[in-house]
């Protein structure tokens, strides 16, 4: 046997109650749990745990590391927060597939993101050389959603108008493509373009695809201000109509029309459920979004493209529309809600000389502009318009998994990149109580686990996969804060993936155990339900 955890206290992913047993790995698998009262385990290598807990290793439902897994090898970001599996391609904007033109215009949309990718060897054009890519060896593993966006912007362009018939079809052909190559899934951004340009219709039939593959859909859907119930029905409808199972990306009701009002979306979300619908969802432990500067714009005054963009951003009469569009009417890229610009904190800029304003709040709309077109649209903001009622009701749902939405680029970072499973675990469960340990161990681990279909993680079990977390659970706890974003967690001394340790003794190794986690590949089930005792809902 390769590897023995002596005398850990194992809280295994299903929810059920934790229990004290000694655990074998050999192979990179577990291949034995002993509790205790007989004789001891051994093996080569031992670990003696006490006081500590064993458990599944986390999944990040909502990761925006397509690029820095590939050009930062230690990852410590996630590997020192115990996530063993990270799902990219989120909000329906990333890098495969994707053509010359399409890759180009990708990079300048998404350098507030991952920077501009001038470090990055682009050589790949589909989804299964990208996953090819990450199976060379990356710190953790990675799960990708075919992005609704990029498909759209290679066969449409930027363009604001409904797709052809012919286009449907060969974007429904792309999608099934990135699928029988691996992908889980199907993400959409639908405020940001130009997925955000796409119909119902043209929703639908991408959703009867990712069905038939038995993979699920993604969307950060239309609205999550003014419009979220609305935009929240919408998803729910689209599911229930084309029977794809649903996955709300980072299930927020932000903004002060929403203080108070999560109870009115589980309201939906317990309906459905109860319908037979298959719905999950992710959020993040903190009141703070992050996006774009430039994905606060109108849907119009982003179409084209960024050249475009930035080409209505220096013309006085384009810009002052725009500026009615963000402060009077609520533009649909601010979530309809008029722009209150105290609320927008700089977090990164593109342009090194620029750095002298991050950190800073923006002013007024002059400033925005300025900004805007100095550093052609890569800068990076929080925009701080949580509700933490909202935040706390809506992690104690049985549908909710975690999910970071952390990006990485960027001086100064939302601290959930670097916090978001160490803060649940020390801040939510130890310190307030909201969430139960076992709860929200199988919140990070064995629910989002089964909402990828994956019978063999996700759970402490023998015959899984030894991807596994030893926490304290009188310290763990995000080190990350808005003022030191960086900062490594605390009691988090050992992460493992298939049975070897990418955090060991509190330390980051130079082990790259991470690979592509595929769609049809080894441990994937097609089934909505879960592993014993975990529920996909």
């Amino acid at each position: 046997m390769d590897l023995v955890v002596q005398g850990a206290t194992v809280v295994d992913g299903t929810g059920n109650g934790r229990y004290p047993a000694d655990v074998g790995i050999d192979g990179g698998r577990v291949v034995e749990i002993r509790p205790p009262g007989g004789p001891r385990l051994t093996a080569r290598a031992t670990v003696h745990a006490e006081g500590l807990v064993l458990s599944p290793g986390f999944v990040d439902m909502h990761a925006h590391s397509d690029l820095a897994l590939l050009t930062d090898p230690a990852h410590e970001a996630k590997a020192a927060q115990g996530v063993t599996l990270e799902v990219l391609g989120q909000d329906g904007l990333s890098y495969a597939p994707a053509d010359e033109p399409t890759l180009d215009a990708l990079r300048t949309q998404l350098a507030g993101w991952n920077g501009d990718g001038r470090d990055v060897d682009f050589g790949w054009r589909s989804v299964g050389g990208y996953l090819d890519r990450l199976d060379a060896g990356v710190a953790v593993n990675a799960a990708y959603l075919v992005p609704q966006g990029t498909v759209r912007a290679m066969v449409t362009g930027w363009e604001d108008r409904p797709a052809t018939g012919s286009e449907v079809a060969r974007m429904c052909a792309l999608v099934a493509e990135g699928l029988e190559q691996g992908a889980a899934g199907l993400s959409s951004g639908l405020t940001y373009t130009p997925g955000m340009y796409a119909s119902d219709a043209e929703l639908t039939e991408l959703c009867r695809v990712v069905a038939r593959y038995g993979g699920y859909y993604c969307p950060h859907h239309r609205s999550y201000g003014a419009g979220a119930l609305e935009a929240y029905r919408e998803m729910l409808a689209l599911a229930a109509r084309t029977g794809c199972a649903l996955h709300l990306a980072h299930a927020t009701m932000n903004f002060g029309v929403n203080r108070g009002r999560a109870g009115e979306l589980l309201a939906l979300l317990d309906d459905a459920l109860a319908a037979g619908t298959d719905v999950t969802l992710d959020t993040y432990p903190y009141t703070p979004g992050c996006t774009t500067l430039a994905a606060l714009l109108p849907s119009w005054a982003a179409a084209g493209g960024p050249e475009a963009t930035l080409a209505r951003l220096r013309d006085d009469a384009t810009a002052e529309r725009i500026r009615h569009a963000l402060e009077v009417e609520g533009s649909d890229g601010s979530h309809g809600v008029p722009m209150d610009w105290a609320t927008i904190e700089v977090s990164g800029v593109g342009d090194p000389a620029l750095s002298g304003r991050v950190g800073t709040r923006l002013d007024g709309w002059p400033a925005a502009r300025a900004l805007l077109l100095a550093d052609r649209l890569g800068t990076t903001i929080l925009q701080h318009v949580g509700d933490e009622a909202n935040v706390r009701a809506i992690m104690r749902h049985i549908t909710h998994t975690g999910g970071s939405d952390g990006i990485l680029h960027g001086a100064k970072p939302h601290p959930r990149a670097y916090g978001t499973f160490p803060h649940y675990l020390g801040h939510y469960v130890r310190e307030l109580g909201v969430l139960g340990l076992e709860e929200c161990v199988a919140h990070l681990s064995g629910r989002p686990a089964a909402r990828l279909g994956l019978a063999d993680r996700g759970l402490v079990r023998e015959g899984y996969r030894a991807d596994l977390v030893l926490f304290d659970p009188e310290t763990v706890a995000a080190g990350a804060t808005y003022d030191r974003p960086r900062v490594l967690p605390t009691g988090i001394p050992y992460v493992l993936i298939d049975g070897r340790f990418v955090v060991r003794e509190g330390r980051r190794t130079d082990v790259l155990a991470g690979r592509s986690v595929r769609r049809g590949g080894p441990g994937w089930r097609k089934t909505p339900s879960g592993p014993d005792g975990v529920p996909v809902r």
